[in-house]
């Protein structure tokens, strides 16, 4: 019998078995890949978003400011790869100008500190280049990039040095509730626990509908990205964002923390969701829309080309917190963009609900730093 088990070894499931190791229980990870990081959280655009761009009063927008706050001590605690490069926001047309005003004004509603917008003159200064037809950016001195597969490595080294275990190969395939504890059945047989944390990326929606009568529904959203090589990595020093549009943030061009040059991602929704297999087109778009925002960017320095699936859920907001009529069963669903700069924040705060619940103290010997 333990505690609590997670279910879902990706970048939120290891940031809640973090915290939560902070607390007294037996806890554990469930994930059906072979090892942390398999799914979203490896394929993604590494940044650690300032918190402009989610909508003023929602969960995303909550959870991608605090969690950007918590990123560069965490790093220093985790010992994995951070930079605070700051992130611009190309306009490419006066006709646009108040879209971008708006997008500064919803982020200063935000709290997000030090926003700009910088005129061509001082865009050009900060990133020479950026399209001569930019007419303006939105400048987020707070904006960061990160290393997704360390941080994810990192939270959960931690949380299982602080007593929380792993069990990987192994696929939930259903629940049932009975007596105030959850029977978890997976491919290598039951596990029973007093309180499940449901982290399934994509299929989150699956599990929850399982126990829930409230659905949930999770679109994968494909999205395709070229990785340049290190004679490509100073072609920009910040993260090159564009206006954003119904399906996203657009492609952006971004350095990596190891010295790569990183551009899209593509969104298309589909409804496989194993379908990250890159198209020919898909990454013609790429290297395509990249070059509205930075003409010069080498496609025949391309070292590497994949594509991962964002969870959108139909609500458009993250679902974070207990089912209404599935006790004990909790949620964190629909973690899309910003959802590997939120993952911290979310951890903190569901470990905070979940060891409430239990009446969990925290531990005299917490380990809080990994190297």
């Amino acid at each position: 019998m333990y505690d609590i088990i997670i279910i879902g070894a990706g970048v939120t499931g290891c940031a809640v078995a973090r915290y939560l190791s902070r607390y007294e229980g037996r806890m554990l990870v469930l994930e059906k890949a072979e090892d942390v990081c398999c799914g979203t959280s490896k394929a993604n655009s590494a940044i650690v978003h300032a918190g402009f761009d989610a909508a003023h009063g929602s969960l995303m927008a909550k959870m991608n400011l605090e969690g950007n706050l918590m990123m560069p001590q965490l790093a220093k605690d985790l010992d994995f790869a951070f930079k605070m490069n700051g992130s611009l926001v190309v306009c490419m047309s006066e006709e646009d100008l108040p879209k971008l005003r708006a997008l500064y004004e919803n982020g200063v509603k935000n709290g997000v500190k030090e926003l700009e917008i910088v005129d061509a003159k001082r865009l050009h200064e900060l990133e020479p280049n950026v399209s001569k037809h930019a007419v303006a950016a939105l400048w987020a001195p707070t904006g960061g990039i990160v290393c997704p597969f360390n941080l994810t490595i990192a939270l959960a080294e931690n949380a299982f040095d602080n007593g929380v275990e792993f069990q990987f190969n192994t696929e939930v395939t259903g629940f049932t509730w009975e007596d105030g504890f959850w029977t978890i059945h997976t491919n290598h047989g039951d596990f029973e626990s007093r309180y499940v944390i449901n982290a399934a990326g994509v299929y989150a929606d699956v599990l929850h509908n399982q126990v829930s009568a409230h659905k949930l529904s999770i679109t994968p959203r494909r999205g395709e990205y070229q990785l340049l090589d290190k004679k490509a990595g100073t072609l920009v020093s910040h993260t090159i964002f564009q206006l954003p549009g119904k399906m996203g943030k657009g492609i952006l061009v971004s350095p990596t923390v190891h010295g790569n040059l990183l551009v899209g991602p593509t969104a298309e929704n589909l409804s496989d969701k194993e379908a990250v297999n890159t198209t020919q087109a898909g990454l013609a778009d790429v290297m395509e829309k990249g070059r509205l925002s930075v003409p010069s960017l080498p496609g025949n320095l391309t070292i590497t080309s994949f594509a991962g699936l964002r969870a959108s859920e139909a609500g458009g907001d993250f679902v974070i917190g207990e089912a209404e009529d599935a006790p004990g069963f909790f949620d964190c669903a629909g973690i899309e963009s910003p959802g590997l700069s939120s993952a911290p924040a979310i951890g903190e705060y569901v470990a905070e609900l979940v060891s409430h619940k239990l009446g969990a103290s925290c531990k005299d010997n917490f380990i809080a730093t990994r190297k």
